[in-house]
């Protein structure tokens, strides 16, 4: 089944149907806002009944501290162990919080962007035709730019924001430890060493996805390339990329478009889609450049698609649109997917 759409064409067609579907989602949005509203309201009361709490305690401690030599070793422990289970649930719970204000920020922030496109268009009076195309392209590249977003900001919380938490709590725990056993402390010193290690790699990770550096250094093919295999070494699947055509630098505007195409092609049926082999051919020639991407995984009904997968498709396919390019999908259910995308160059545009 190939899926492909005329711009006029679709451009009538979904514009009616991309405003219905934007005003679901702003309804959706202010409820989901009203919900993150109460739990954050729930949190803010536990938090302030946890700091109390630990104060208590803290002070509890230090007066221990002036007896410590009169007092039993198992009662100092007791007394030690609470206070670490009281600090525990303080940090998560703060970090809860967080991400629930987090949370609230970035539907906040997506409620006000639907509210301007909808209140745009109500002001809009252009004609039928390429103002209503522009029209349309905008309001599904905001879309996907603020599911991004949103994808982006709860990996960061949920990954390294979330590994600093309990490196607080970690380093805590071995500063208290270390007055009643320091082996015990050691070893938590040692797990605070190994986790930040880890976490360290992690947001390596987060900032090639982010931005590889080494599109700009090296340019298109050599960061697909490292890419591919740094994503096949974390999920497991086999990912060949091939390329044809002179392997030079092109506008970065060009390299930075069909990286991010070919990033979320790949990646989606790599960690989400249960592909087992993925196959990646670039083609760079005098006057375009050609990617396609197959992959054998559970493939997809083209026509009812999730919403958010159904955005993508679109955000593609607008930008290559924009660009004088194409974007094609072939794919069924079980039968995995081909995806190919072509933007054509201008000789000046050759570096």
């Amino acid at each position: 089944m190939t899926v492909s759409s005329s711009p006029k064409e679709e451009g009538a067609l979904t514009l009616a149907a991309a405003l219905e579907q934007l005003d679901q989602e702003r309804e959706q949005t202010e409820r989901e806002l009203r919900e993150v509203d109460l739990l954050l309201d729930q949190s803010k009361s536990e938090v302030e009944k946890l700091t109390q709490r630990n104060a208590t305690i803290n002070a509890h401690l230090q007066q221990m501290e002036s007896q410590i030599d009169d007092l039993p070793a198992a009662d100092i422990r007791v007394a030690y162990e609470a206070a670490l289970e009281a600090q525990q649930r303080l940090v998560v719970m703060r970090g809860q919080m967080e991400k629930l204000a987090s949370d609230r920020a970035h539907l906040e922030h997506q409620l006000q962007t639907y509210k301007k496109v909808l209140q745009a268009n109500q002001d809009l009076n252009a004609p039928q035709g390429d103002g209503r195309n522009a029209q349309s392209s905008i309001e599904v590249i905001t879309q996907a730019q603020e599911a991004e977003r949103q994808r982006l900001s709860r990996q960061m919380h949920d990954g390294p924001a979330q590994a600093l938490s309990n490196f607080i709590l970690q380093a805590e725990i071995a500063l208290r430890l270390f007055d009643v056993d320091q082996d015990q402390a050691r070893q938590e010193l040692n797990n605070l060493k190994e986790s930040a290690a880890t976490t360290f790699q992690k947001v390596r990770d987060f900032i090639f996805d982010l931005r590889p550096m080494m599109l700009d250094d090296l340019g298109l093919v050599p960061t697909v390339k490292r890419y591919a295999s740094h994503l096949a070494e974390k999920s497991g699947t086999e990912i060949n990329v091939s390329v044809t055509g002179a392997e030079r630098r092109l506008e970065p505007y060009v390299e930075v478009i069909v990286f991010r195409v070919v990033q979320e092609l790949i990646s989606n049926p790599a960690l989400h889609n249960q592909a087992t082999t993925i196959r990646v051919q670039l083609d760079i020639a005098e006057q375009h450049v050609r990617a396609s991407v197959d992959d054998n995984g559970n493939g997809f009904e083209a026509h009812s698609l999730p919403d958010e997968a159904e955005l993508s498709i679109k955000a593609l396919r607008e930008r290559m649109e924009m660009l004088g390019g194409s974007f094609e999908v072939e794919t069924s259910p079980g039968k995995g997917a081909h995806f190919q995308l072509s933007i054509p160059l201008q000789p000046s545009l050759n570096r």
